[in-house]
């Protein structure tokens, strides 16, 4: 099995993009002319009814002449507020080629900075996301990197593999591709061992693959492929595939998931969320939960406890009994405006346009 034969599988896509792709020969300036056939690879993906999120680096790499520091200089021995520094001066020129690209092909990008305790917190975690799902509903292909100018060391992904991983289970991704100069995992380092074979398919990653990883190329990223095999792990653990590849098109190595994706977010919910307040729901709202769906504020008669929006609340029925937890759209003080009422007014009683539902039904575990 192929990248294109993975993906074709899929419906939704996070791609990320590597350093070594998107400079030229230089490592100092821009590969315009990659991008702009990546952007037509995309195009096609997209016109096959697949949602693409762009994870890219490249920033530091292309600012770091702006600041004297010499492309042989590994990233880990660049000071953090010098790394800093250099993606303010490359972020610009990175986006900039994406939106070229994309809009000679009439496709909109949306730039789209994170940081690693916004995906941490629940709150600013379901603002990202709710962000996110909204580009792509509208047809916008988020380009995200990190926001290295306000991360700090302590709270930095450091790679932007662990940033692709992490959108991917953000936003309840199938795959994460991993477009690099290599064509996947090999059982030596290739360009040191020419006996090295290459592995098209890992179904449970061992020490030993991590042994065969390599070392980032000095001068361009803080990835290698020990940061992507641990980013296989934590995918494949979320229940998303993962891809090495150096192109949509050829040898790859497939990282197949655990287990489906939803399945795995909602164990996470059950097991390392508590609640921070209670619902109280009638049969109603019950029987629309059986039956798969979201909770909507009509169907909550009461509630308990002090939450704000993205914190753990326990679903409980009239008599007392809890029968799911879930993450609340809505903090507790804003719950008390709008329980009982229809959506039509939840809306009105905000004064803005909020979530129609609660607790949506991805959020939610049943017992």
């Amino acid at each position: 099995m192929n990248a294109s034969d993975a993906i074709k599988n899929s419906k939704r896509v996070v791609i990320k993009i590597g350093s070594a792709l998107l400079t030229n020969e230089t490592r100092e300036e821009l590969n315009q002319g990659w991008i702009n056939a990546l952007a037509k690879d995309i195009q096609a993906l997209v016109q096959d009814d697949k949602e693409i999120i762009i994870v890219s680096s490249g920033a530091v790499a292309l600012g770091r002449k702006a600041l004297g520091i010499s492309a042989d200089i590994p990233p880990e021995d660049i000071r953090l507020e010098q790394k800093q520094a250099a993606s303010a001066v490359g972020q610009p020129h990175i986006f900039t080629g994406y939106y070229h690209a994309f809009e000679a092909l009439g496709i909109t990008v949306a730039q789209v900075l994170l940081t690693m305790g916004e995906t941490e917190s629940r709150r600013m975690h379901l603002n990202a996301r709710e962000t996110l799902n909204t580009l792509i509903d509208k047809n916008i292909i988020p380009v995200i990197n990190e926001n290295d100018t306000i991360s700090t060391g302590e709270l930095r992904f450091g790679d932007n593999d662990r940033l692709a991983v992490r959108v991917a289970q953000m936003i309840e991704a199938d795959t994460v591709l991993l477009l690099s100069s290599t064509e996947g995992l090999h059982t030596a380092d290739p360009n040191k061992n020419p006996d090295a074979e290459h592995i098209p398919l890992v179904e449970d990653i061992t020490d030993e693959h991590i042994k065969m990883a390599g070392d980032a190329l000095p001068g361009l990223s803080t990835g290698g492929m020990k940061s992507k095999i641990k980013a296989a792990q934590a995918a494949t653990r979320a229940g998303i595939s993962l891809i090495i590849a150096r192109e949509l098109e050829g040898k790859c190595t497939l990282f197949k998931a655990q287990e489906n994706a939803p399945n795995a977010r909602k164990r996470w919910i059950a097991t390392h969320m508590k609640p921070k307040g209670s619902v109280t729901i009638d049969d109603g709202a019950l029987k629309a939960l059986k039956d798969g769906k979201s909770l909507l504020p009509i169907g909550v008669k009461e509630i308990e406890g002090n939450f704000e929006r993205g914190d753990a609340v326990s679903i409980q029925t009239e008599d007392g009994k809890e029968i799911a937890l879930g993450l609340s759209a809505y903090s507790s003080k804003d719950t008390a405006m709008i329980m009982g009422q229809k959506k039509e007014w939840v809306h009105t009683l905000q004064g803005y346009l909020g979530r129609d539902e609660l607790i949506h039904r991805n959020d939610l575990v049943m017992f």
